[in-house]
């Protein structure tokens, strides 16, 4: 009887189950803080994988990789990016602009040959021609150093058009103070010259008004006219072929000089109005 009276219990004891952390805490604190919202520790924390796991030939950086994060170790070589340094504003003496400034300095050299005995010393004259030809040639080859090597600057932009005015102004008033070329040719091709460097200073602040293919065009028939007519052709005996032939090469280039003239001050006019306009814009944005 004993026996059976005491199995109940003991059942119930068996069944019941064992006392969890919030029924030791107390009543309120089971209350408070239900089992079910405690997280899981383990689904937040990542598994890290042992150095001792390693082999002897694994390198040290995967002695503690985190899926989530990527390891102290491979950050400099995350951080390694090659950047490409931006190329330095060209310098001012440079190869372009030298061969610039040696045409300026090259025209009182040509004049001075030029004006020797009157100009009619045949060997002054070839020396003259000699003068001249080097001092063309340079303007073709610094456009095109600027252009290859990256050389072009403001300076460049600028002087490069006024060494050749002052070459080609040089020679024609030469020939026409000679009496071998006509006052007025002189007079049309120099007014158009300088009002065209006027020009680009007028609108130097909005930007520069670069060579044409027009102006380059203009540029070459005037230099072959002036050749032509500084050629002491005349001392080597009369040649009908050659005063026809520098004669229209000189009208073409006075032709050029003209609508190459009214083609820069459309550009001008042009590109002022775009940077007053610009200007309007970003005091207006402002």
């Amino acid at each position: 009887m004993s026996s059976e009276a005491d199995s109940p219990p003991t059942r119930a004891r068996a069944s019941s189950p064992a006392p969890s952390v919030e029924s030791l805490s107390g009543p309120s604190a089971s209350a408070s803080v239900p089992s079910a919202s405690v997280p899981s520790v383990s689904a937040e924390v990542p598994e890290v994988e042992p150095v001792a796991a390693l082999g002897p030939d694994q390198p040290l950086e995967a002695a503690a990789t985190c899926p989530d994060q990527p390891s102290a170790v491979d950050e400099p070589e995350a951080l390694q990016i090659e950047v490409t340094p931006l190329p330095g504003a060209p310098p001012l003496l440079n190869a372009a602009n030298l061969l610039t400034l040696l045409r300026l300095a090259l025209v009182p050299v040509f004049i001075t040959f030029l004006l020797t005995h009157n100009g009619q010393h045949t060997g002054w004259r070839l020396a003259a021609t000699a003068v001249f030809a080097v001092a063309a040639l340079t303007d073709r080859f610094d456009g095109q150093i600027a252009r290859r090597r990256g050389l072009v600057t403001r300076f460049g932009t600028v002087a490069d058009p006024i060494a050749d005015k002052a070459l080609m102004g040089a020679a024609l008033i030469g020939l026409s103070a000679l009496g071998e070329l006509s006052w007025w040719v002189t007079i049309v091709i120099a007014v158009r010259e300088l009002g065209v460097t006027a020009l680009r200073f007028w609108v130097l602040r909005h930007g520069v008004i670069a060579a044409s293919r027009g102006g380059k065009l203009k540029t070459l028939v005037q230099s072959l006219a002036i050749g032509l007519y500084v050629l002491p052709l005349t001392a080597l005996g009369p040649d009908a072929v050659v005063d026809w032939t520098r004669w229209w090469l000189m009208a073409l280039a006075v032709a050029l000089t003209v609508i190459t003239g009214a083609d820069y001050v459309l550009r001008a006019l042009r590109l002022r109005a775009n940077g007053l306009a610009a200007a309007r814009a970003v005091s207006r944005a402002g």
